[in-house]
């Protein structure tokens, strides 16, 4: 397997054929293909364990707990990353729409989106698939 790391800071680099191998179908679907779970239907969705959610390709540190909130929407929601560093952007055009999607900064996963509709105090919701994430509970 060619996994590239170096510090915690290094990208995860693999072929689609070892990504592939590593994740199911559907979570190579939403994570590498930029696919979206049915609302209601991920494992997460109204999960209320405590922990860290790390991403399900390459374990990076995502989302803790405590910034989940129930946002009605059928995925899980966090108001804010673990780390600046944990998550980055990108404009998603697709759909007809402009929408901000939500990358894992180690492995450039597809997780999800950002809105500016979240609670206090960032005023965000990461709206983040089920499949892109695995909770590792405290």
């Amino acid at each position: 397997m060619n996994i590239m790391m170096h510090s915690m800071s290094d990208k995860v680099s693999k072929t689609e054929e070892e990504w592939r191998e590593q994740l199911s179908p559907e979570e190579f679907e939403v994570c590498r293909n930029k696919g979206t779970e049915a609302p209601f239907s991920g494992k997460y969705w109204d999960c209320k364990e405590e922990g860290i959610y790390h991403c399900t390709g390459c374990g990076n540190e995502l989302f803790h707990s405590d910034t989940k909130f129930d946002s009605g929407t059928g995925w899980p929601s966090f108001w804010a990353p673990v780390s600046e560093q944990g998550v980055s952007t990108d404009m998603d055009d697709s759909l007809s729409m402009s929408r901000t999607e939500v990358l894992c900064g180690k492995c450039e996963a597809h997780l999800g989106h950002v809105f500016p509709d979240g609670p206090q105090p960032t005023g965000q919701r990461y709206c983040i698939n089920s499949v892109s994430l695995k909770l590792d509970k405290d």
